[in-house]
């Protein structure tokens, strides 16, 4: 188990945050489980540097993806047709996106944890 637990600082732009709560979510896995948790997780999960250049495209016109890409969809449709809240919204974003992130990243570990429990 500690060389899957080593493995997770090889995610891209991965955060002390994020890093503490794969540990939490990992722990009591199998090595099979956790070989499953492994590869579903960094499947689907986000990187912190792809949240913020999808917020960015907020201030060319395009604001939302950032929402739509962590599963918000009502919110990204809100964002979508206000213009991102007139941009108070895409500037709120664009200073919390790690955050944004690591709620994403969070949700999809335990997520992740259930599923490898399940592939015993």
């Amino acid at each position: 188990m500690d060389a899957y637990q080593n493995s997770y600082t090889s995610f891209s732009g991965i955060t002390i945050e994020e890093y503490s709560f794969l540990h939490h979510a990992s722990a009591g896995l199998s090595q099979n489980q956790m070989q499953t948790f492994m590869l579903v997780y960094n499947d689907r999960r986000k990187n912190p540097n792809d949240i913020l250049l999808a917020t960015l495209m907020g201030f060319l016109g395009v604001a939302g993806i950032q929402r739509f890409m962590t599963g918000q969809i009502i919110l990204a449709l809100l964002y979508f047709f206000t213009g991102g809240f007139l941009g108070f919204g895409t500037v709120i974003d664009l200073l919390t996106y790690k955050s944004i992130t690591n709620d994403y990243n969070r949700h999809l570990a335990y997520e992740c944890y259930h599923i490898a429990r399940a592939a015993r």
